[in-house]
């Protein structure tokens, strides 16, 4: 496939450094998926916010991504940004803020990421309002999911068309539900809608059974690596640190170490976007082959670490596999 003018730039440019691990890692996911091999992507941070969906819907819509993994709060801040996207508010010189701008913001309804600003009101309880109603629905009927299947539903049922603000073919999520995309999220909890989903539990008007926990993810992601690491097998692209990689790349030691499975192929590519630098103890800021010893990572797995920032990084690779 002839490759489109910003994969020209890069690979005529970004020669040396991190420039060149990103376009090795990119002509590696490349090769990993034309040797019929699979891909999990997980998303950590804030990318969400950052507006990955313009280049990730279009990864997950042509099948170059086959299951995710992210935060609660990139679960939601993509439906934040389809309903609420012209409410949004960008504070350039967040630098400079003092923090009585930034109280003046909490007043105001504006969450602070960064340099942009989420509004509470507009992003959080348009969502919330809608659902809260399949939440106690499944809890009436006995029914129990996970967080990412209830968000499904309200992106299926159409009960927030009228509210979309943004192109919907820049929303991740809403790529993934028409794929029914498998999705995992770690530590649901922390997140706008797991504090939500507490509150209710604390007044008593729904169970926390009703909502399926991260064990239980645990245990699915579990039946799923095994149906699907054949052949070339699964591939890990870790944009950015913490549980929504940290989680589910533990799969494969906790089958072959602590079911005893001994069949169970390691990942068959790694990547790493992170701008979190080699540290004392930071597993975020760990080099790959640290997991070679937690038996995550195989001694002849390709590995790829780009030390620098996801929201420049990701696209830019994304782009690369997609031809542009």
């Amino acid at each position: 496939m002839q490759k489109g003018p910003v994969s020209q730039f890069i690979q005529h440019h970004y020669r040396h450094f991190n420039a060149a691990a990103l376009v090795d890692a990119a002509k590696g996911y490349e090769q990993h998926l034309l040797e019929g091999g699979k891909m999990m992507v997980t998303l950590a941070g804030a990318m969400s916010t950052a507006e990955l969906g313009v280049s990730l819907a279009e990864m997950i819509r042509q099948g170059k991504v086959d299951i995710i993994s992210c935060t609660g709060a990139n679960l939601e801040e993509d439906i934040m940004n389809l309903v609420a996207h012209s409410h949004y508010k960008r504070v350039p010189n967040y630098r400079d803020l003092t923090p009585q701008q930034e109280w003046e913001l909490l007043e105001k309804g504006l969450n602070r990421v960064t340099d942009t600003c989420i509004p509470e009101e507009e992003a959080f309880r348009k969502i919330q309002h809608h659902i809260v109603r399949l939440w106690k629905d499944a809890d009436a009927k006995g029914e129990r999911y996970f967080p990412h299947e209830f968000m499904y539903k309200l992106l299926n049922s159409g009960v927030m068309k009228a509210d979309y603000e943004i192109d919907v073919k820049d929303s991740w999520m809403i790529a993934a539900a028409e794929r029914n995309l498998p999705i995992i999220v770690g530590g649901w909890e922390d997140s706008t809608m797991g504090n939500i989903f507490a509150s209710y539990i604390i007044k008593n008007e729904m169970k926390a059974t009703t909502m399926k926990s991260g064990i239980e993810y645990m245990v699915w992601l579990s039946d799923w690596y095994r149906n699907n690491s054949g052949g070339k097998g699964v591939g890990f692209f870790q944009i950015g640190g913490g549980i929504a990689g940290d989680f589910p790349i533990c799969v494969v030691p906790m089958m072959y170490q602590d079911l005893e499975w001994h069949d169970v192929p390691f990942w068959s590519y790694f990547c790493q976007i992170s701008d979190s630098t080699t540290s004392y103890g930071s597993y975020s800021g760990a080099v790959p082959n640290e997991k070679i010893t937690w038996g995550k990572l195989d001694i002849h797995t390709p590995k790829y670490i780009v030390e620098s920032d996801a929201t420049i990084v990701a696209p830019l690779i994304f782009a690369y596999i997609l031809g542009w």
